[in-house]
């Protein structure tokens, strides 16, 4: 009698102990929504053209989750921006003198980022993937359509304006502030060849003497955020 009480004993602790430990443990997970807007600073790397920053602005809207027992929350955002960029031209052969040629391009970018937790609830490093869409390169002022570019005899603003409009991006950066209201820094680097479609172009290629086109977007994004 004594064995089987110490059996069901036993019997009943262990089912205790593999219950309690086997319960799924239950967290808050928080859901938010952002409205984001600021300035930019965009360029485009690259040895085939002298360039010059140009500013412009950037809004999106986000949907966070707060995931309290992980080391990083995560967001899902869309970001739209306008930017400006200046490359190194000049009027014509007979008038050299040189001058940036001012075009704008239109950024559409989703985003997929983590956000470690430093100090919780108020500071944050973030980095992650973008897919990034962006527009032809506009002119600013459509008198510089037959300007040269510098570096080469005969290309012409216009030759350069068809560039690839699909790429991947990596992101990082930083946000300070509290749970409704906070400020980012962000650094935007592209990873495609922003110029290869200029090097399927035969006739631009002629010109260049069939040299290689090759850049890399890089932007710099600052923002605040008010979520709900």
């Amino acid at each position: 009698m004594k064995n089987l009480q110490l059996i069901l004993l036993v019997a009943f602790i262990t089912t205790f102990v593999t219950k309690s430990f086997a319960q799924p443990k239950h967290y808050d997970i928080k859901n938010g929504i952002g409205i984001e807007g600021g300035i930019t600073q965009f360029d485009i790397i690259t040895d085939n053209f002298e360039t010059t920053k140009g500013d412009g602005w950037i809004g999106s809207l986000s949907a966070t989750v707060d995931i309290p027992h992980k080391w990083y929350n995560l967001s899902y955002s869309i970001q739209l921006a306008q930017n400006n960029l200046g490359i190194s031209g000049r009027e014509s052969n007979f008038n050299i003198t040189p001058l940036d040629i001012d075009y704008k391009v239109l950024t559409a970018q989703i985003a997929l980022l983590w956000h470690a937790r430093i100090v919780q609830g108020y500071f944050t490093i973030d980095f992650g993937p973008m897919i990034q869409y962006n527009s032809k390169l506009e002119f600013n002022n459509l008198d510089q359509e037959s300007f040269l570019i510098n570096g080469y005899e005969q290309v012409k603003a216009s030759d350069i304006t068809d560039i690839s409009n699909v790429g991947i991006d990596g992101t990082v950066g930083a946000t300070l502030g509290f749970s409704h209201f906070k400020f980012q820094a962000q650094y935007i680097y592209g990873l495609n060849n922003i110029f290869n479609k200029l090097n399927s172009n035969k006739e631009l290629g002629e010109l260049v003497d069939e040299r290689k086109f090759k850049g890399n977007m890089s932007m710099i994004g600052f923002t605040a955020t008010i979520s709900i």
